[in-house]
C-alpha cells in the first residue's frame, strides 16, 4: 500500500510527506521532483518550452510508475488529480489524503515560490489561488479517501491524523 498526498501547493504535502515517510520507514517520492529528474529541467523550464499539457503527460507517466510500487509516501503535484487516469492508478495501491488550507494560509506559505509558473498568467497571486481552487476542489474531493485540514495544525498533528486513518 502507498499513502498519496494530494492538494494545492502550499497545503503541506512535501513537509508532511517527509515526516510521515520517516515515521513509517517508507520512501518518500515526489511526482514533481521525479519529472524534474527525468526531464533534466525545472518545472518552469519544462512548461516554458513545452506547455502544461506536456508536463501533465510526464506527470501521468510518473503517477503510473509510482502506483506500481509499494510502501511509498507519494507527494503529488497539485494538478495530478485533474486527470482521472492518475487518480485511478494511484488508488489501485494507495489511499489518497487531500491536504487542505485556506487561501490566506496557502498564499503565506508559497508567496516566495519561484519553481512554479503561473497557472492563469493574468490574475493576482491570491486571485489565481482562488480561481484554481474553485476548479480543482471538486476534483480533490472526488479523488480523496480522506480529508486533512492543515490550517493551524502542527506537522506532527497532521501526520498523526493520517496515521490514525491508515490504521483504521
Amino acid at each position: 500500500m502507498n499513502i498519496v498526498l494530494t492538494g494545492y501547493r502550499g497545503t503541506g504535502k512535501s513537509t508532511v510527506g517527509k515526516v510521515l515517510a520517516a515515521r513509517l520507514g517508507w520512501r518518500l517520492v515526489s511526482t514533481d521532483a521525479e519529472i524534474v529528474r527525468q526531464a533534466g529541467r525545472s518545472v518552469p523550464e519544462i512548461v516554458a518550452q513545452h506547455g502544461w499539457e506536456y508536463f501533465s503527460d510526464l506527470e501521468s507517466a510518473v503517477c503510473r510508475d509510482f502506483a506500481a510500487q509499494d510502501k511509498l509516501v507519494i507527494d503529488t503535484g497539485g494538478g495530478a488529480i485533474l486527470r482521472q487516469e492518475n487518480v485511478a492508478w494511484l488508488k489501485k495501491n494507495g489511499r489518497l489524503f487531500w491536504l487542505t488550507a485556506s487561501v490566506e494560509t496557502i498564499a503565506s506559505r508559497i508567496g516566495c515560490d519561484t519553481q512554479r509558473p503561473s497557472l492563469t498568467g493574468t490574475k493576482s497571486f491570491v486571485e489565481e489561488i482562488e480561481e484554481v481552487l474553485a476548479v480543482r476542489t471538486p476534483k480533490y474531493r472526488e479523488a480523496a479517501d480522506h480529508l486533512v485540514p492543515t490550517d493551524g495544525c502542527t506537522i506532527n498533528q497532521i501526520v498523526d491524523t493520517i496515521l490514525s486513518s491508515v490504521q483504521q
